[in-house]
């Protein structure tokens, strides 16, 4: 295989993705501005009935954020100070920060070494007379093992809430994220596989009250206008977004099996190379559809940090998530956790590495980022020789 020295590949690029759409995207912002409905209105609510339908569930609410989406998902629950949530320690702040920031307690539970989410089996023992819910988190893409958890949450009488943020369209036995538990919460941040141009998310559920409950808590509570019935906060989704989330959703299926083509293509040029010993590539558990928000490695050797400076040194494009599981963020010191308590999170957090994924990906720049980090080894077992 060649290569071009120095061409640079992004970890994502957005702009390929616009260059495809720009008439349509165009046209939908240019229509929510002559309608002079910005905020929620018709393009929101109509968001809102094909994402429903997409996922398979009856009510879905948009919203400002992911991160809200955990906010309503939780309020609509109940949950609050007093109560705790079971969920792992690897994965992105705003699972945890969502949890803090209605009162209640964040319990960890680590992760399956191998795929990264939440390991069903360590689940049970965390749970006490407080326990309320369980927060999986499908990272990177692909579905925490559900049955497990289903039948954890059915014992215990828990509710478990989806952070389905990385993985929209991903599915488990045939069931999408969003209908996995009472709520899934779903993120349109841009690098998403359904990104926005700007914040968005949104919260999906089969329950008529807790979508209802979400509808008000998102206008500061208030039903009718101006009488407030909860304690809520702004958390609306501006028609804009809207109107561009419902260009692209049509084509987010060809979206993701452009993505698990690039998957394929990674693993092919791995083997080739011969760096399956250095670099371990994405496990994909049966019966689950993986849509490949990110493509991440296991790097062997200890030399994670060291081959990120060489992909950056040739302008390739990488990125760690994450390098600090959360029972070790600094703000959440007042939960007594030290290190060595979640050894999988502790020793993902070490050595993962994102490479570049998009839909538009080519093979050649694929094998600029394989062939990059092949040199990388080469160097290093030459100094070592």
């Amino acid at each position: 295989m060649s290569t071009t020295r120095g061409v640079g590949v992004p970890l994502c690029d957005l702009q390929a993705q616009y260059q495809e759409l720009r008439p349509e995207l165009e046209a939908a912002v240019c229509r929510v501005l002559a309608s002079g409905q910005v905020i929620l209105g018709p393009e929101v609510a109509a968001l809102e009935r094909e994402v429903a339908q997409y996922c398979g569930a009856a009510h879905a609410v948009g919203c400002g954020s992911g991160t809200d989406a955990l906010l309503l998902g939780l309020h609509a629950l109940g949950i609050g100070p007093g109560d705790e949530v079971i969920l792992p320690p690897f994965t992105f702040f705003a699972s945890v920060g969502a949890i803090c920031r209605v009162g209640a307690r964040p319990v960890f539970a680590d992760i399956d070494a191998a795929t990264y989410n939440l390991d069903p089996h360590q689940v049970e023992s965390k749970i006490t007379h407080s326990t309320k819910a369980i927060m999986p988190v499908h990272l990177y893409g692909q579905c925490a093992d559900m049955e497990p958890l289903w039948n954890v949450a059915q014992r215990h009488n828990l509710c478990i809430i989806e952070d389905a943020a990385q993985a929209i369209g991903a599915e488990y036995q045939g069931k999408r994220t969003g209908t996995l538990g009472a709520v899934g919460c779903f993120s349109f941040y841009p690098s998403k596989n359904l990104g926005a141009y700007g914040d968005a998310g949104m919260v999906v559920t089969n329950d008529p009250e807790w979508a209802a409950h979400m509808a008000c808590l998102r206008v500061h509570g208030m039903e009718p206008k101006y009488y407030h019935k909860y304690l809520g906060w702004n958390a609306r989704l501006d028609a804009v977004q809207a109107a561009l989330l419902r260009v692209k959703l049509p084509y987010l299926d060809s979206w993701v099996e452009g993505r698990q083509e690039v998957a394929r293509r990674y693993d092919l040029l791995i083997e080739e190379e011969h760096l399956g010993h250095f670099l371990q590539r994405p496990i994909t558990r049966p019966h689950r559809r993986h849509v490949y928000n990110q493509y991440v490695v296991r790097v062997g050797q200890g030399r994670r940090d060291a081959l990120v400076r060489h992909l950056k040194s040739e302008h390739i494009g990488c990125d760690i998530y994450y390098p600090v599981p959360l029972h070790l963020q600094e703000c959440m010191r007042h939960l007594g956790h030290f290190a060595g308590d979640f050894p999988a999170s502790e020793e993902a957090a070490r050595n993962v590495l994102a490479l570049p994924m998009y839909p538009e990906l080519t093979m050649e720049q694929q094998q600029r980022v394989i062939q990059s980090c092949a040199r990388f080894l080469r160097q290093g077992l030459r100094q070592a020789a």
